[in-house]
């Protein structure tokens, strides 16, 4: 809806105050009339016509000072009978007179419409960080007058590494959500897809879309066995594999063959790599975690990231043993950008329990409870929780 309407107002906040106006009338007029066969079209409609009313009445100054400008220098790529409303947005976003931290973020927050918090979470960064930085970005948009479209072919390589960024982080929110009651987000983990699907179009031979298409779809292929019948998050190593998308593992495994032949390979690439070891394993204990641990290692020296050198000890715990994997991730306890992330206490608590340290694995459960929002992993962990104290008496 936001896409769209942006696509009439070439103006950001406006486009925004008028999808929020369209359901604040939602909210009034379903309540009397019940919702609409195609409410999402109803919202859409209600926006854009918004979106007119305000334009007549600012025509004279839209004129002047118009927010978002059409460059018709070069001719944009055409991206045939895909609906591209949402990629010239995330273009628009992803423009290089933002930093890339800002390109992502607001991308995130208006086009893939994650909540401030989530986006922050992304970031692992505080909320009222993040919304500084995102109402900052806004301002250079309209300040810089950044073209509303998708770029001409020969600026795409310009472009490219931040718009895969975001919409990497799209299925990273659905594939595992940060807060709510489901473990996914369907919708956001369907529209990394369709975008990346999208940006294969655009740059069929780009090695990196082909590692980030990769990834989504080896990563997705193990969605129907991440929960149980009740809901209940599931994890890897109890997963019926059985019931694993074997059509997205034969076209993940295709795709990322093709993005490794790059040499270096991308960190998409490797990750992907890494999604595919798990993939072609036929049970947990034939998982090949020497490998893992290399690929890892690969993935650390082009992409350092505190959460690869967090997944990095979890493989080498599972290589080596837990007590090695423990220490791994001790030597983590100091990064600022895993203070708040509630993955790190999991993991030792886990390879503290595998120890006998029964104590300490309690409280590093209870830590990771605190820093964990989504309800599915939350009952996972009071679930392990309960089931140590039980052993433990």
């Amino acid at each position: 809806m936001l896409a769209a309407t942006v696509r009439l107002t070439r103006d950001i906040d406006l486009a925004e105050e008028c999808v929020q106006d369209a359901y604040a009338q939602a909210l009034t007029t379903w309540s009397h009339s019940g919702v609409p066969d195609r409410p999402s079209a109803w919202l859409t409609t209600v926006a854009r016509r918004k979106a007119l009313d305000e334009l007549r009445r600012a025509v004279a100054l839209r004129r002047r000072l118009p927010m978002l400008l059409i460059d018709e220098v070069e001719p944009p790529v055409k991206i045939g009978e895909f609906p591209d409303d949402r990629l010239r947005l995330i273009f628009t976003c992803c423009h290089p007179a933002l930093n890339v931290d800002a390109q992502i973020a607001l991308t995130l927050r208006l086009v893939c419409g994650l909540t401030t918090s989530e986006v922050a979470r992304s970031f692992l960064i505080s909320e009222s960080t993040m919304a500084a930085r995102i109402t900052r970005a806004k301002k250079k948009i309209a300040a810089a007058g950044i073209p509303y479209r998708v770029p001409a072919a020969s600026e795409l390589p310009k472009r490219i590494d931040a718009v895969l960024a975001v919409v990497h982080l799209v299925f990273t929110a659905g594939h595992t959500a940060p807060s709510g009651s489901e473990l996914v987000r369907r919708d956001l983990v369907e529209r990394a897809l369709d975008l990346t699907r999208m940006l294969r179009r655009l740059l069929p031979t780009d090695a990196d879309v082909a590692g980030l298409l990769a990834l989504i779809r080896l990563t997705d292929s193990r969605r129907a066995t991440r929960t149980d019948a009740a809901g209940r998050l599931v994890l890897l190593e109890d997963q019926d594999r059985a019931q694993w998308d074997r059509d997205a593992i034969d076209e993940g495994i295709q795709l990322v063959r093709e993005a490794l032949r790059r040499r270096p390979p991308g960190r998409y690439a490797l990750q992907a790599a890494i999604a595919a070891v798990h993939a072609e394993a036929p049970a947990w204990e034939a998982t090949d975690w020497r490998e893992l641990v290399a690929l890892y290692d690969l993935l650390l020296t082009i992409w350092p990231s505190p959460v690869v050198a967090l997944n990095r000890a979890v493989a080498l715990g599972f290589r080596d043993g837990p007590a090695e994997g423990l220490a791994a991730l001790d030597e983590l306890g100091a990064e600022p950008a895993l203070a708040g992330y509630g993955y790190l206490p999991a993991a030792r608590a886990d390879f503290l329990a595998r120890l006998g340290r029964v104590a300490e694995a309690g409280s590093a459960y209870e830590e990771a409870l605190l820093l964990t929002e989504n309800a599915s992993e939350r009952d996972f962990l009071a679930r392990r929780l309960e089931r140590l104290r039980e052993a433990w008496h």
